[in-house]
Parts: C-alpha cells; sequence; structure tokens
C-alpha cells in the first residue's frame, strides 16, 4: 500500500477527513458514491469484517507498525496517509481516537421489506437526532436480540462518525435501512407495533400479549418530545417501562436496551 507523509493539508484525498461535511459525506443525491469514517482499530476491523470496503486510511505515523499495523494490511493497496497527531488534529479538527481513522464506502441499503423478511423484533428509531443516541441504541440492538434497525429519514444517520464510534462498530452487525412510510405499513410484513411512550392507555412492557406477538417492532422516539401523536396512534400497543420514585422516563438508549432485554426473550428464558 501506498503511504503518504502529509506536510500539507492541500493533499488530494485528504478531503474526506477534513473539508467534507457529514451532508457531502453522505451523498444523498448519489448514495452509491458516498463515504463514511471509521474511527479507531477495533471499529475499522468490525467493519471489514462485515465486508465494509476500505477507501483510504488516516493514523499517526506511531502507529502504521503500531495499532494500525492488522488493519493496513486487511485493506491492500489503499492509500494510507499518515503524520504526527498535531497535523492530523489540525487536519480533522479533532484528537483521533487511537491514532486511526479509515474512509469507507457506504453500502447499499436493504429494503425494508428484506429486513422484514426473516425478522421477529425490529426497532424503529423515530426521529432521533443524537449521534450519542444513535450508536448507543444500535449497540444494544445488536446485544439484545434486535433483528434488524429501520430509522425515519428525520433521524441521525448511523454511519456519523461519532454514531459509529459509539455503537464500538454495532451499526455494521445488523441490516438496516430508512423508513419512508408510516410505521403502521409495517403490519404488511406480518409485524405488530408497539410504542415506548408514556400515555393513559400504556400497558406494562412485561404484559403477556407483547411477549405473545411472534412479529413485533418495538418503536422508539426522540429524545425530548418523545413520539409523536400521530405515531402512537399508528401503533397496536403503546407500552411503558415500570418506573419508581417519581421517575417518569429514561433517556431513549437507557430505554431501547429496558425494552429489547424485556421483548426480545425467548420462551425458553
Amino acid at each position: 500500500m501506498p503511504t503518504i507523509e502529509i506536510t500539507s493539508l492541500d493533499v488530494p484525498g485528504l478531503e474526506v477527513y477534513g473539508t467534507l461535511t457529514e451532508a457531502q459525506l453522505r451523498n444523498r443525491l448519489e448514495p452509491h458514491k458516498g463515504i463514511f469514517i471509521a474511527e479507531s482499530p477495533k471499529v475499522i476491523g468490525v467493519a471489514l469484517h462485515a465486508g465494509y470496503k476500505p477507501v483510504s486510511i488516516l493514523c499517526e505515523s506511531r502507529h502504521i507498525t503500531g495499532d494500525a499495523a492488522d488493519i493496513i494490511q486487511q485493506c491492500g493497496d489503499i492509500p494510507v496517509y499518515t503524520g504526527p497527531r498535531d497535523v492530523l488534529a489540525a487536519l480533522t479538527g479533532y484528537t483521533l481516537t487511537r491514532g486511526v481513522l479509515c474512509a469507507m464506502h457506504r453500502p447499499q441499503l436493504p429494503s425494508v421489506a428484506e429486513i422484514c423478511r426473516n425478522a421477529h423484533r425490529i426497532v424503529v428509531i423515530d426521529a432521533v437526532t443524537d449521534t450519542t443516541n444513535i450508536g448507543a441504541i444500535f449497540r444494544a440492538a445488536a446485544a439484545l436480540g434486535i433483528d434488524g434497525v429501520l430509522l425515519t429519514p428525520q433521524s441521525c444517520d448511523p454511519l456519523n462518525r461519532r454514531a459509529v464510534r459509539v455503537s464500538m462498530g454495532s451499526v455494521f452487525l445488523l441490516p438496516w435501512t430508512w423508513l419512508e412510510e408510516p410505521v403502521a405499513t409495517l403490519s404488511e410484513f406480518g409485524f405488530r407495533t408497539v410504542a415506548m411512550a408514556l400515555t393513559p392507555e400504556s400497558i406494562p412492557l412485561t404484559d403477556s400479549r407483547l411477549h405473545r406477538e411472534s412479529r413485533l417492532a418495538i418503536v422508539m422516539g426522540t429524545e425530548g418530545d418523545g413520539l409523536a401523536h400521530t405515531v402512537i396512534a399508528g401503533c397496536d400497543y403503546v407500552a411503558r417501562i415500570p418506573m419508581h420514585h417519581g421517575v417518569d422516563s429514561l433517556n431513549v438508549a437507557a430505554a431501547s436496551a429496558i425494552a429489547f432485554w424485556e421483548l426480545c426473550k425467548r420462551p425458553e428464558e
């Protein structure tokens, strides 16, 4: 692989690490040309193992024969840009986690039908815009038995650099795509839906009716206002997590982990 020592921030190929915005990297007009940035050797390794294709690597000089050595070997014949920490920080605007970044091609996303086809438990992330919460929800979903993830267009991109890092690469382990239609349309694929919300009609998360559903979509809402009334009205169930000491709600990432743990249990558990 060619190793390119950075002496100027104007080196061709570096723009993906510094001057392009997240929106430009995503390239919504031509998704097949989109790029995302994976950060840290562990996360990059998960992406490579999942079949994601690298474009280039940016790392501190000392990591070429250190933490990044295995990653560089796996990536094959792609450019490896390198330089001291201060130069890379000036380029990216932040200090690199573990000193390694990798630009990767965005994958072709599956359809909603493909994600639903063999799934029993999926999560719908509705208008969640915080990158940390997106990453944490994906990590919990992968760990606790969710089969796939659907996101409404108002939600944050799961391949945002911070979301990827917070997920510890879990965004690469589950199939996901954008849900352009109302949540109620998931009934076409045999799914019943449960909105996680506090309403007078909410049933406890432990309600046996939820556990008896063979195909269930768990709908999680925004960090502040929760799910819109129209979304709640379109769901088959509304569920709440039982609370104590007058606490009314949890952060969406924490609530999702509890919901996944409870609703992904198998009968033998």
